[in-house]
């Protein structure tokens, strides 16, 4: 009982950076209407950041975590404005994810050039090993990825909800331009869509890499293609069902580690995915929506 606990623990908090991930996703396809594959690649330059202003000019944590925020919103304006925007009214959407394949690749070999191949340790941020509760030890990474991931969902989903800005976005994840007609601005919506969901994705890389402190160029790989799953396992567009998505992933994970194979868990969490779509094929909490001929 204790170890299924404990695996169940470390599912959610797997589940937990998923879904941050995931909401980056979830987000830029619902306002945007286009997956940018580079988003994982995001969470590892975050990552390196942080690495960098921590360990190697040996600042403190908080400068490392706020300095790898501020530099992944900058990288995802950037991005949105040199590789997306051109082709915001592409004829085939074949374009924008070609293009979003260039970037994630353009980025791994950025960070392989500047950091090198070798993988690097990376220091956890979080200022306490572990809790114990009775005869439980839940570890300090998993308290804070759950934490974080909760409260950056609550927030978001009041920013959404409660602000300009956010009821811009969801106007322009309705109809973009009837939202230009009424006086909102589409293209800056979307930067600000870009510049939340990078900011996401570099907590997302530094709680990743504070629970598995391996750093290499391409750490943000399947982490990011596992939290595309859990977003369209949730319905992509959706900001709960990007969050329930990931941390049901992450429990199946685990729990497929530890219980069947870790060599199939992989293989275990994208055929549950593919068993959820062909019941459901727009996900958990996905909407049908109605193409006008």
């Amino acid at each position: 009982m204790v170890s299924f606990f404990t695996h169940l623990i470390n599912g959610l908090s797997l589940g937990s950076i998923y879904a941050i991930i995931a909401i980056g996703y979830t987000m830029v396809y619902g306002i945007a209407k286009m997956l940018n594959f580079a988003h994982g690649d995001v969470i590892m330059i975050g990552a390196f950041m942080a690495y960098t202003i921590i360990s190697t000019m040996g600042l403190p944590t908080p400068l490392g975590i706020i300095g790898a925020i501020v530099i992944c919103t900058c990288l995802g304006i950037v991005i949105e404005k040199i590789a997306y925007k051109p082709l915001r009214k592409a004829a085939s959407p074949l374009a924008v994810l070609i293009t979003a394949i260039g970037v994630s690749y353009f980025l791994q070999n950025s960070a392989l050039l500047i950091f090198g191949s070798d993988p690097k340790m990376f220091t956890s941020v979080v200022p306490f090993q572990s809790v114990t509760i009775g005869s439980f030890s839940i570890p300090g990474t998993t308290i804070v990825s759950i934490t974080v991931s909760i409260i950056l969902v609550a927030a978001l989903q009041t920013f959404i909800n409660k602000t300009k800005p956010g009821q811009a976005m969801l106007a322009c994840s309705q109809d973009r331009d009837a939202a230009s007609l009424m006086g909102i601005s589409v293209n800056g919506t979307i930067t600000l869509t870009f510049a939340i969901g990078s900011a996401m994705a570099a907590i997302a890389g530094v709680l990743l890499c504070s629970a598995y402190p391996t750093l290499s160029p391409t750490t943000g790989a399947m982490p990011g293609i596992k939290a595309f799953v859990a977003a369209v396992f949730g319905g992509i567009g959706s900001i709960p069902g990007a969050m329930i998505g990931g941390l049901v992933l992450g429990v199946i994970e685990i729990l497929s580690r530890a219980y069947i194979s870790s060599q199939l868990s992989d293989a275990i969490v994208f055929s549950v995915l593919i068993i959820v779509l062909l019941v459901k094929p727009t996900g958990l909490f996905g909407k049908v929506i109605q193409e006008k001929v």
